[in-house]
């Protein structure tokens, strides 16, 4: 849920959080909007939401696969014709040649095991997140890698 304020300045937790969920409204998935924005001293680099890649057909155009199959969320997660926002977000830097090094992650949900192993290697050093995603590996890894992660809800 957007978090919406009235009144007062938001921080810049809180802005790049709601902007992060005006990105996830972009997303075609079925079964769950996600939003993601890289920022680095207090600037955007790239924003990304989960959907098909460029040029392909939607889920809401061919039906959703893991639904059909009754893929429970947060498993199976190569059975998917969508990428994750987490995913976009890293892709848009690359294409257009910015570095995501020391950077902070705002994102709708908790990234999956697969994002999070990108974002390690990418060098993001924290990640800011409003919602919750059933991975247990992807959690555990992320206290290893020692990348910073906050619940801006808690």
């Amino acid at each position: 849920m957007p978090l919406i304020f009235m009144g007062e300045r938001p921080s810049y937790d809180e802005y790049f959080m709601e902007m992060a969920h005006v990105v996830s409204k972009r997303s075609t998935c079925i079964r769950r909007k996600v939003g993601a924005i890289l920022v680095k001293d207090k600037h955007i680099l790239s924003t990304g939401y989960n959907g098909a890649p460029k040029g392909l057909k939607h889920c809401k155009e061919v039906g959703c696969l893991r639904k059909d199959m009754n893929i429970p969320s947060g498993e199976r997660h190569e059975l998917c014709r969508g990428l994750h926002a987490e995913q976009n977000v890293i892709i848009q830097a690359a294409v257009f040649g910015i570095s995501i090094k020391g950077s902070t992650l705002y994102c709708t949900n908790t990234p999956c095991v697969v994002c999070v192993k990108m974002l390690i290697n990418a060098g993001v050093e924290e990640i800011v997140y409003s919602g919750d995603y059933p991975d247990d590996l992807a959690k555990k890894m992320l206290v290893e890698s020692k990348i910073k992660i906050r619940n801006l809800n808690k």
